[in-house]
């Protein structure tokens, strides 16, 4: 009879997905993944499968919280044209606040794996699909209320916002806030 797990695996599925993020899937080893949840190998190995399931776990995870965030800084009160703005320069404030500016798990994971790996690409378009649905709902909303006018097609517009953001995240690696926030600006006129 083996041991009994004394670990929570939401807590190893946030750690996990941290170092990832960090270091890229190809960049983050097992020792690496060990250290950084506190889990020995063969316990993670056991729970998890492997490496790969691991991180797939861990990109649902991160996709899982950024359609949360969008949707609970999306639908605040506000204009849509304020909520968006706020939601870009929020992602991106929060961007180059940190100490590593690593941008964002699924676009460093499209630019790693993306078109590569088909069960990875279906997973990134999964999540990429969804930020698009709540952006596409916020605008449809701004045209019932009238902030946005009749003619602005919510699914395109949403799709180039989303353009902008996977943009801003990279750029957010090098680049200072108010360059970044002229992007916003200027990406906000779509509106």
């Amino acid at each position: 009879m083996g041991r009994p797990r004394n670990f929570e695996t939401d807590t190893v599925v946030e750690r996990a997905m941290e170092e990832f993020w960090t270091r890229g899937y190809g960049g983050t080893s097992p020792a690496q993944l060990a250290e950084a949840t506190g889990v020995g190998k063969g316990s993670l190995y056991h729970t998890f499968g492997s490496k790969r399931q691991l991180f797939d776990r861990a990109l649902a995870h991160y996709g899982r919280m950024g359609v949360e965030h969008a949707e609970e800084v999306l639908f605040q009160p506000g204009t849509t044209r304020e909520r968006i703005g706020a939601y870009l320069r929020e992602t991106v404030d929060s961007d180059v606040a940190q100490p590593v500016r690593r941008g964002c798990m699924v676009v460093n994971t499209a630019a790693e794996l993306g078109g590569h790996d088909e069960e990875i690409t279906r997973a990134l378009r999964g999540i990429e699909e969804r930020i698009v649905a709540v952006l596409a709902a916020r605008i449809e909303q701004g045209r019932r209320d009238g902030d946005i006018g009749p003619d602005v097609d919510a699914q395109a517009t949403a799709e180039f916002l989303l353009n902008t953001s996977v943009g801003l995240r990279i750029m957010a690696k090098t680049r200072d806030a108010e360059a970044l926030y002229r992007i916003i600006d200027v990406a906000l006129t779509s509106l």
